[in-house]
């Protein structure tokens, strides 16, 4: 349906600028064939071509009128108009002729109807310009046009061509440019509003996550199980990780892509003070480019780091030890939508039978499932001291135009 409405909003705008050129210039030929024969004096093919010029206009918009065919009565309204204009040109000089600028209006109004029929315009008027020439060189064509009026039918046919260009097709694109002017305010006002509403979502999720955080955080200190304090504490660290997410979101200019280094830096900044019952002394050094990564990507992306940082600090470090975690991010060279994520730490790193497939530990089988999400994957790096992880992914909106353009 929108479709069809552009597509009649367009014949209804061409119909509208063919009908009116027709009765613009049909009335202003009538004034110049009178003007050319009582004032000037000039008789034979040049007047008579102005007064056909308006009959058969005016007879083919009363035909449009009643069969409505556009396309046809365009052609018919370009063809008596080349033909017309022809004629007036070779009586009046030819190539010589002031009135030969006036075929730059048939071009005009060919690329107005579309692009296809100003080329083929372009084209004809290329050849009759030469042919113009052609019959000013090798024939002896008489010029109608008396020497004593001939500058006074140089500004008729210079006022002529100024007006129709003006008058006609300038007055034709002001009131385009208009429409386009007020379309792109209406996009631009339908975009901001978009934006807003979507702001308003990106905040309202961050502040139920916060709240579902802040549960999670007053079950595990009001609870004297272990188990239960340790599985509050993991899942508000996932929450706390999404609720991240949208809380940047919801505060920078782009609200459609994460930039990843920022977020990572904030995620891994708080899982580290989570940890201070510990006392750890551990750094994490974060090597990456300056990337953007979309929402579908980032939130199972943050919550696999968050699982592999988190599984660092608790076992890879004794009680009051020191080390490193190292994240280095880049890009896949042969695959602009790919990218590689290595994480390791030089902890105490754990026996390399224990996988996602042998052990009941939710940290790695989730690591593992959140890298198929990613239409990635998630092994193990054989390293000398510590564990380490290789991850491969793909950002599924990297492909995706950002709604800010």
């Amino acid at each position: 349906m929108p479709n069809k409405n552009k597509i009649q909003s367009r014949l209804d705008n061409q119909s509208s600028l063919l009908i009116n050129f027709v009765y613009i210039s049909a009335f202003v030929s009538f004034l110049v064939s009178l003007l050319l024969i009582y004032i000037l004096g000039v008789i034979g093919y040049v007047p008579a071509m102005f007064l056909t010029y308006t009959v058969v206009n005016l007879i083919n918009i009363s035909l449009y009128k009643v069969h409505g065919k556009l396309l046809i009565t365009s052609f018919i309204s370009s063809a008596i108009s080349l033909i017309c204009i022809i004629v007036i040109t070779l009586f009046s000089g030819a190539i010589n002729s002031p009135f030969i600028f006036v075929l730059s209006i048939i071009v005009l109004g060919g690329y107005v109807s579309g692009h296809i029929f100003g080329k083929i315009y372009l084209t004809v008027v290329l050849l009759v310009t030469i042919g113009l020439y052609a019959a000013s060189e090798f024939t002896s064509v008489p010029n109608e046009i008396p020497e004593n009026v001939k500058d006074s039918f140089s500004l008729i046919s210079i006022l002529f061509c100024l007006y129709l260009l003006i008058g006609v097709f300038g007055k034709h694109l002001l009131k385009t440019h208009e429409k386009l002017t007020r379309s792109k305010s209406k996009i631009e006002e339908g975009i901001a509003e978009k934006e807003l509403l979507l702001r308003t979502v990106h905040h309202r999720v961050k502040n139920n996550l916060q709240t579902v955080s802040s549960l999670l955080s007053l079950q595990s200190k009001n609870t004297t199980n272990a188990k239960i304090k340790e599985l509050a504490i993991s899942s508000q660290h996932r929450i706390n990780s999404m609720a991240m997410i949208h809380e940047m979101l919801y505060m920078r200019d782009n609200i459609s892509q994460i930039a990843f280094k920022p977020y990572l830096e904030e995620l891994t900044n708080f899982l580290v003070k989570s940890a201070n019952s510990k006392n750890l002394n551990v750094t994490v050094n974060i090597d990456m480019p300056d990337v953007s990564l979309g929402l579908d990507t980032t939130i199972p992306l943050g919550l696999l780091i968050n699982e592999a940082v988190t599984n660092s600090l608790k076992y890879g470090f004794p009680e009051n030890g020191s080390g490193k975690i190292d994240i280095m991010l880049k890009a896949d060279e042969n695959d602009a939508e790919s990218y590689f994520l290595d994480i390791t730490d030089d902890g105490i790193g754990f026996s390399e039978e224990i996988n996602h497939k042998t052990t009941k530990s939710l940290g790695l089988k989730l690591m593992h499932n959140l890298g198929r999400q990613l239409r990635g994957s998630v092994s193990r790096i054989k390293t000398k001291k510590g564990t380490g992880y290789h991850i491969t992914f793909k950002d599924k909106d990297r492909h995706l135009p950002s709604i800010n353009g």
